[in-house]
């Protein structure tokens, strides 16, 4: 799939637009002491993409999405020590994680561990160092990390390490591409501008996206917005997925016929050469 970029200056200046512009999708900001009674807050994200839908077609070998924005102040800010994390999450699903050892000689399967809530893909991208940036205490309560993303374990009560478990799914998510861990790869201009690009891999899962922008400062959550994208089939692809699962039985005897005419066509051929 040819992947496309805007050019290098079109985002800021776009992003530069859109922050003197009222808040067209307006961020969920939260500012220190905010309560019941809370003013808007002092800062807001105002983000746009370079993509909203990834088509997935039969040569499609990876993508890249471009994001970018800005953060609109309602005056000058004092304190620069601002950071922006980015998160790029797939839709979630449950994945049993097993643990082979060999018994007699046979490896099996002894202990299964289940991960109820797992984004299919999860990309983080920072502008510092991710412990730099964010506090264990606004981590477990934003679920930021990659580790904080994955929730709702349950096991067997004789199964004691859930932890070995889920790290062995995110190493073989990360070798996949399809975890990632980005620190540094945000472009922050002047504390306004920000931009990255997030690569997808070409094994990416189908489904909508979420992707979420933090405003942090001193490690906290000063700001946040949230927009989506979709990714999904088209063309052939689309009309195979959407009939394996819609009529599952017309795919199977459609599936059969295909691997019939698909022998004898080659009996044929075969033939053919044979008589030459």
């Amino acid at each position: 799939m040819t992947r496309r970029l805007l050019p290098p200056l079109l985002p800021l200046v776009l992003a530069a637009l859109l922050s003197a512009l009222p808040a067209i999708a307006p961020a969920q900001g939260v500012a220190s002491g905010e309560g019941a009674g809370a003013t808007a807050p002092a800062e807001q994200l105002v983000l746009g993409l370079s993509q909203t839908r990834v088509a997935i077609t039969t040569n499609f070998d990876g993508s890249e999405i471009l994001i970018f924005g800005a953060v609109k102040r309602e005056a000058p800010q004092i304190d620069p020590g601002a950071e922006v994390v980015i998160t790029v999450a797939g839709p979630t699903e449950s994945i049993a994680v097993l643990r082979k050892q060999r018994v007699a000689g046979i490896w099996v399967n002894t202990d299964q561990v289940t991960i109820r809530q797992a984004p299919s893909f999860y990309a983080v991208a920072t502008t510092a160092p991710l412990e730099e940036v964010l506090t264990a205490t606004e981590d477990l309560r934003q679920r930021i990390s990659i580790p904080r993303a994955v929730r709702s374990i349950t096991s067997r009560d004789e199964v004691t390490d859930e932890d070995a478990f889920v790290e062995a799914l995110l190493r073989i998510r990360q070798r996949q591409g399809l975890y990632q861990l980005r620190e540094g790869t945000i472009r922050f201009d002047e504390q306004t501008l920000f931009r990255t690009q997030v690569p997808l891999p070409s094994s990416l899962p189908t489904g909508v996206y979420t992707v979420n922008v933090y405003l942090l400062r001193n490690g906290s959550l000063a700001a946040r917005h949230e927009t989506s994208i979709r990714v999904g089939k088209v063309g052939m692809e689309q009309w195979l997925y959407a009939l394996s699962r819609e009529q599952s039985v017309l795919y199977a005897l459609l599936a059969i016929v295909v691997a019939v005419l698909s022998g004898w066509g080659a009996s044929e051929i075969f033939r053919l050469l044979r008589r030459q």
